[in-house]
């Protein structure tokens, strides 16, 4: 078995300012942003929209502003409502503690889809255009976000066989036993192979909300898998049917991929891509 290595977070001392790792996680996550939307503009049906609807790099730019803000503002407050509802019911302003840690994927990824409806009506097109073209630039940066956990050292996972040869000690969950290594699984399972399966899928033109429906499934199906080895809250454990909180809010997303995939495959494949709204 193997040991956590006790990273420093704070990758940059200057003085009073500290730079941690987790922030230039942050920072690496919306450079791929960037990166991939640029490149995504060559994708089918974006490379060939011209006019009022055709994408720009600054597109791109205010997508990525718009989601930040999305991120931050729906992660907390999914956080505050999915985890801990009754004590931030309790103590409201701590709401906007955010320093004190607290942030829920599903929340940001609610606050991410409120932003691209706000961009889509302030740009005139379909908003599942819209979804469409963000969805595969999207499981980088979430890979990222797991660095930056794993560097904490936070999020362990479950118990491991001590026979498990990448098991790991996490002396800060209060335990010597070896554990899974869950922020690697999700690194791996959401962050890099949903990018690669998720890029491939959308290189080729597809029906109006099949990218995105690809994305809720995978995602959902993917961290649904990670949750078996990853430490369920301590505050929260297991819900009923042995399910973590984690896996109850992926349920509804693996649905809404199936339910949206479907809808779209009864859409002629021109549908919405002029760019204007519907």
């Amino acid at each position: 078995m193997l040991m956590y290595p006790h990273i420093d977070p704070v990758a940059l001392q200057i003085g009073p300012l500290a730079i941690h790792w987790y922030g230039l996680t942050y920072l690496a996550a919306f450079g791929l942003f960037m990166f991939l939307g640029t490149r995504r503009l060559r994708h089918a049906p974006f490379a060939s929209l011209t006019g009022p609807g055709a994408w720009t790099r600054k597109d791109v730019e205010d997508i990525l502003f718009l989601g930040v803000v999305g991120v931050v503002i729906g992660g907390r407050l999914g956080y505050c409502l999915f985890y801990k509802p009754g004590y931030y019911a309790t103590h409201p302003l701590e709401i906007f503690a955010i320093w004190q840690g607290g942030m829920s994927f599903h929340g940001g990824l609610l606050g991410v889809i409120a932003s691209m409806v706000w961009f889509a009506r302030s740009r005139q097109r379909p908003w599942l255009q819209v979804a469409d073209f963000v969805a595969p630039c999207v499981p980088t940066g979430l890979a990222a976000g797991r660095v930056g956990n794993f560097i904490n050292g936070e999020l362990w996972g479950r118990f491991a066989s001590p026979e498990l040869p990448w098991g790991m000690v996490f002396p800060q969950s209060g335990s010597m036993l070896p554990r899974h290594p869950s922020q690697v699984y999700q690194f791996l399972l959401e962050g890099l192979l949903l990018f690669v399966l998720l890029w491939l899928y959308a290189r080729r033109e597809r029906r109006q909300g099949q990218v995105a429906a690809a994305f809720l499934f995978g995602y959902g199906v993917f961290r649904f898998i990670a949750e078996f080895f990853r430490e369920p809250d301590s505050f929260l454990g297991l819900l009923p049917l042995g399910m973590s909180m984690g896996q109850w809010l992926c349920l509804p997303m693996i649905a809404a991929g199936v339910a949206l995939w479907l809808w779209a495959q009864r859409q002629p494949m021109n549908m919405g891509q002029t760019g204007l709204k519907r």
